[in-house]
């Protein structure tokens, strides 16, 4: 059954999945280089890795921006109060990692004292002075964020394919075809 919902804008839906494939490069990239050995491979891994963190992050903030300038449509009305609050919590905790765990990583290699590159451009400053020792610690805990990220990435799209092929309910449509519809306020 096709059901008419609201849109995303044309711009929410294009930060949307510039993002989609940033990350699913991205993660995969950084559960990989980290069980290499040293060598070239695991270097040009490392630099990507870095350099993709650091475009997520700046279109992660420019999409909250745009979210700002440019609400959300209304979920629409056939959405459980349920779905309504699993779906708000996914979200939010994507746009938390996507926000925190390049800090974290620009943090952990800021006390390891390595650099930062920026696609061979530039290099990001370090947040910290050198700490060797500690800098393990938070590298750690960004590569298990990481792994929550991935867990996260998981349930979204297996909440996409639900809306998509099992509740039918256009859903999907709103962050691909859908025209946009301003929120009523």
């Amino acid at each position: 059954m096709a059901h008419q919902v609201a849109g995303y804008s044309a711009m929410a839906k294009t930060y949307h999945w510039i993002v989609a494939i940033l990350v699913f490069i991205m993660v995969p990239m950084g559960l990989v280089m980290t069980d290499l050995g040293p060598g070239a491979l695991q270097n040009t891994l490392y630099f990507y890795h870095k350099s993709i963190g650091i475009l997520l992050f700046l279109l992660v903030v420019l999409r909250l921006l745009q979210h700002w300038i440019t609400p959300a449509p209304p979920p629409p009305a056939s959405l459980s109060p349920a779905l309504r609050i699993v779906s708000r919590s996914v979200h939010g905790l994507l746009y938390l990692v996507l926000i925190v765990n390049p800090i974290l990583g620009w943090i952990g290699l800021s006390l390891y004292g390595a650099p930062i590159p920026f696609f061979g451009l530039f290099d990001l400053p370090s947040l910290v002075p050198q700490d060797r020792p500690n800098s393990e610690g938070i590298l750690d805990f960004h590569a298990t964020v990481g792994v929550v990220f991935a867990w996260l990435i998981a349930l979204h799209v297996l909440g996409a394919f639900y809306h998509w092929l099992i509740a039918k309910d256009g859903i999907i449509e709103r962050m691909t075809t859908a025209p946009y519809q301003k929120p009523k306020n």
